[in-house]
């Protein structure tokens, strides 16, 4: 094949390396607009795995770049005058001018041919002779530019300003710097990547960057801000720039996050940057380039190709979908990495009021591609002295617990521990909305398994108010003595908290009972009839709901009130009212489904008002000792015409001080239309951004499935309690479970299964001594 790379870095150089060790007659052309050796970047970052890739590639050159790393384990994370130590993350680096030094020596050896400061744009025909056309030419790509609307581009500009600087300061740990100013903090990303240099990434918010006047300062006043700013750290060094070509502010930039859906069309392949981008607080750009590199020479090492004529060009069409195919799942699994590390330098201000250990923590854990127990693996001393910082406030202790199994308080209540089986319903309720020996077995059963916090499923204010027909309520008297004897059987057999979810499922009311493979919000043959705040069913098709006018409101409340007092005679220890997921409550909060031009309509404030009434009459009549939460939906995952998790936090500050203790942080359901991103802990970043922004304590659902997820999300104070749903419907002692795998021997545990506790203990220890052997 005749080739030609439009680019000369790492990825398109390391492809013609790649095509020429599969078939020497290949004739590849590299053109470069810069001169040899011209790089305005510093150092790159690599991983053990990218290097064990390039290895399996090529040998020669690999032996090359890993005699040139760097390497360094710990990582130092100073805010002022303070910095935490972790250890043992083994980071390896390379300077970005040495690594092309390396590539284009092996292309040389290998008969590539380069072309340096040659200009190229746009205009393909210039490469008509050439059997394919490999656009590598980076993040600003001309030809991806070009070709915008073949290529179904996406680039999003990110908020934050940084310059890419370097230093002759050596640091030996990845240093995260953070200094504040008068206009705000300020930080550094630093990192050795040779026996002279270091990488200094600055960065801070925009609004930091305009007070600190950055846009009306040339580069070289801009640099020399910055060594003022960050001098205790620099020991006299200074700091150096290699886009000297650059004039004033534009030596700083916004970070933009390329994604392309299509990556190739006719002959044409984009490789790299140019197809996609990571950024840089996760290291892995240069790490996708190569491993794209690899993987495009890998498809197109086939026969048919070579032959030439119309088959080639099919079998061509076949290699490049296969792979983008490959490549765009691994993409996209760091992408997500990076959006999360890129957001957490964003909303840098929630977490800057952590104790030190925490802000750590809660940075080395941003990208969640760093768990509680990998970082037990990387450094276990620092990971339990953080364990040990986490339960000071509860018990001195000199054995590292879990955090999960610290004691939370809210007014009156302790929990044992921070699990919550959340609000899940079972369709299981007798005629009339009786709880039955089902739900006595149901929550029973979970208090024994050890959970710190029991919610029971919504329980109707009233017979209207029930989802199905099967679903409890506490809308009637006689309720009381069922649930009553379900809280007095856990409260005596357990450690563990209940608490009763009341509620109103407005425009989802009167429901058929799911069965299989006939689906949810199926419409009643005779359904009751059903109010909402407007006059909108909840689905297409659905049932049509009466608006609620000002008298339905005055009984809708006193039916909260009424059920609220049944509550706390049956016993619960906290109260949770349901304002989420298109109930009734929710109805009226989100603008998807309030279409009310009165004062409970429109404005966000009119919206909030009648359950702002709601709550603030059921706290009055709680009692003041117990807590209250509130479930809503952060996100109504319509974009800009619905809820957005900037609104939930001003829901969660209007909730604090209406009496709210903590808040339950779910999603969705207010729309069938809704595009929810799922994924792991998908949820969690709505709890984390209202605990940290309303300054008010919440419980995170969302797909967490295990121990280590929740540590980490209690230990990165994303919330302060975490639920598990469907693991809980699974496993009902999965609390106990935990406690034992962690080895904590001081879990409650009910009298009679405790010889089982014993017996389960000691097998988990002789695991544990057999694996570390």
């Amino acid at each position: 094949m005749r080739i030609a790379c439009l680019g000369g870095g790492p990825a398109g150089i390391y492809f013609a390396i790649s095509m020429k060790l599969r078939d020497p007659s290949h004739d590849i052309h590299v053109f470069e607009r810069n001169r040899s050796g011209d790089t305005f970047g510093w150092g790159v970052v690599f991983s053990d795995q990218t290097l064990t890739n390039l290895q399996a590639n090529d040998g020669v050159s690999a032996a090359t770049i890993a005699d040139s790393f760097a390497h360094w384990d710990d990582v130092d994370v100073t805010v002022g005058e303070n910095t935490v130590t972790s250890s043992g993350h083994g980071f390896i680096g390379i300077g970005r001018k040495h690594l092309l030094q390396i590539l284009q020596a092996r292309a040389h050896e290998l008969g590539v041919v380069m072309h340096f400061e040659t200009q190229f744009d746009a205009d393909l025909s210039k490469f008509a002779d050439f059997d394919l056309i490999v656009a590598a030419d980076g993040i600003n790509s001309m030809v991806r530019t070009a070709y915008e609307d073949k290529f179904d581009v996406d680039i999003q500009v990110r908020r934050n300003k940084f310059s890419w600087l370097g230093t002759t300061k050596l640091f030996e740990a990845f240093a995260f710097i953070f200094e504040k100013t008068h206009a705000g903090w300020i930080w550094a990303h630093a990192y050795r990547f040779d026996e002279t240099h270091s990488t200094f990434i600055v960065e801070c918010s925009p609004e930091t960057w305009k007070g600190l006047g950055f846009d009306r300062m040339e580069q070289a006043e801009s640099i020399a801000l910055c060594e003022k700013i960050f001098a205790r750290h620099l020991d006299g060094h200074p700091l150096i720039s290699n886009a000297t070509h650059l004039r004033g502010s534009a030596a700083w930039i916004n970070f933009r996050r390329v994604l392309c859906r299509q990556w190739s069309f006719d002959n044409v392949v984009l490789l790299g940057d140019a197809a996609h981008t990571a950024h840089f607080s996760i290291g892995s750009g240069t790490k996708l380039a190569l491993e794209d590199a690899i993987k495009l020479a890998q498809v197109l090492d086939r026969p048919k190709i070579k032959q030439g004529g119309t088959a080639a060009r099919e079998e061509l069409a076949v290699a490049l979908a296969e792979y983008q195919q490959e490549r765009h799942v691994e993409v996209l699994k760091i992408q997500n990495s990076a959006r999360n590390s890129t957001e957490w330098f964003e909303t840098l201000d929630r977490y800057l009021g952590f104790d030190l250990p925490q802000f750590a923590y809660s940075l080395m854990t941003r990208s969640q591609r760093v768990s509680h127990e990998n970082l037990r693996l990387r450094d276990r001393d620092w990971l339990e002295g953080l364990e040990r910082w986490f339960w000071s406030g509860n018990q001195n202790r000199n054995v590292p617990v879990q955090p999960m199994f610290t004691p939370f308080t809210l007014r009156g209540m302790t929990v044992p521990n921070r699990v919550v089986v959340p609000a899940m319903l079972t369709y299981s309720a007798d005629e009339g909305g009786f709880a039955n020996d089902f739900h006595s077995i149901h929550y029973g059963s979970r208090a024994l398994g050890g959970a710190g916090l029991v919610i029971t499923e919504m329980l109707a204010v009233s017979p209207q108010g029930r989802t199905t027909p099967a679903c409890p309520g506490l809308w009637d008297d006689a309720h009381v003595e069922r649930w009553a004897a379900i809280n007095s059987f856990a409260h005596q057999h357990s450690a563990g908290k209940t608490c009763a979810q009341i509620g109103h499922a407005g425009a989802r009311a009167a429901c058929k009972v799911p069965v299989e493979n006939e689906g949810y919000d199926q419409a009643m043959d005779e359904p009751w009839s059903i109010v909402s705040a407007s006059a909108d069913p909840w689905r297409q098709g659905g049932l049509v709901p009466k608006a609620l006018d000002a008298g339905g409101m005055d009984e809708i409340m006193r039916q909260f009130v009424d059920a609220t007092v049944r509550a706390d005679e049956a016993g619960f220890d906290m109260l949770e009212i349901q304002a989420g997921h298109g109930n009734l409550l929710s109805s009226f909060i989100t603008p998807v489904m309030n279409k009310r031009s009165d004062e409970f309509g429109g404005s966000f404030e009119n919206r909030m008002r009648f359950p702002l009434r709601v709550i603030e009459a059921v706290r009055a009549i709680w009692p003041q000792e117990k807590p209250l939460a509130v479930r809503i939906s952060a996100n109504d995952w319509v974009g800009a015409a619905g809820i957005t998790p900037t609104e939930a936090v001003e829901i969660a500050t209007l909730l604090r001080s209406a009496g709210v203790d903590i808040v339950d942080v779910s999603a969705g359901e207010t729309a069938p239309e809704a595009r929810p991103v799922f994924g792991r802990m998908f949820q969690t970043p709505f709890a984390d951004q209202i605990r940290n922004e309303a300054g008010i304590p919440t419980i995170a659902v969302g797909n967490i499935v295990d121990a280590d997820q929740v540590n980490s999300i209690l230990t990165a104070g994303r919330a302060d309690l975490v639920a598990l749903g469907r693991t809980h419907l699974f496993d009902p002692v999965w609390t106990l479970r935990a406690a034992t795998s962690a080895g904590y021997e001081e879990h409650p545990v009910p009298g009679p299964y405790k010889p089982g506790h014993v017996l389960a203990l000691r097998t988990a220890r002789q695991q544990a001594e057999g694996a570390r052997a």
